[in-house]
């Protein structure tokens, strides 16, 4: 890292990001051409996995199925500092792999994931979506298999924090 003193090293922290995350913004690439896409997930810890919902076409689906490789980051913004020019932030980059999840069963934990991850009152969201039985075969979920993270922030500023 270009420079040191914003590394994130604390994993207790790197995960608090991607906690407290809703969307993610992932790179990926079909031969030289690349392509960037930003979805809701749901954060899955005991499994480093991350779970998005998408449509059961298009082009992101036809470029993680030819290449799976994928860079994703989540940014927590904690605001501008005016007369600075300058940002208050907190990071993660994520490279893993990025699959269709074909198992109905993990299809139904992904969306749980998300659900929990994103909903405010996911018992409330569960029944309502989920209450009676849901036919998982109308969208495709996907998921990120975390190789590994590193993260970056902002130095904290005299006397916050």
């Amino acid at each position: 890292m270009h420079k040191a003193e914003r590394e994130i090293k604390d994993r207790g922290l790197l995960l608090d990001i991607l906690r407290r995350g809703r969307y993610m913004t992932i790179a990926l690439c079909s031969g030289d051409e690349p392509y960037i896409v930003t979805l809701s997930y749901g954060f899955h810890e005991e499994s480093s996995t991350l779970y998005f919902h998408s449509a059961l076409k298009g082009m992101k689906l036809d470029i993680i199925r030819e290449n799976p490789g994928a860079c994703g980051t989540v940014i927590e913004d904690l605001g501008y500092i005016h007369g600075e020019c300058s940002h208050s932030y907190r990071s993660v980059v994520v490279y893993g792999s990025m699959v269709e999840v074909l198992d109905p069963a993990e299809k139904k934990l992904g969306i749980m994931t998300m659900i929990e991850h994103l909903e405010r009152d996911p018992h409330a969201v569960k029944e309502k979506l989920l209450g009676k039985d849901i036919d998982y075969s109308g969208f495709s979920v996907l998921k990120l298999l975390i190789d590994h993270k590193t993260g970056k922030g902002s130095p904290p500023k005299q006397g916050s924090e």
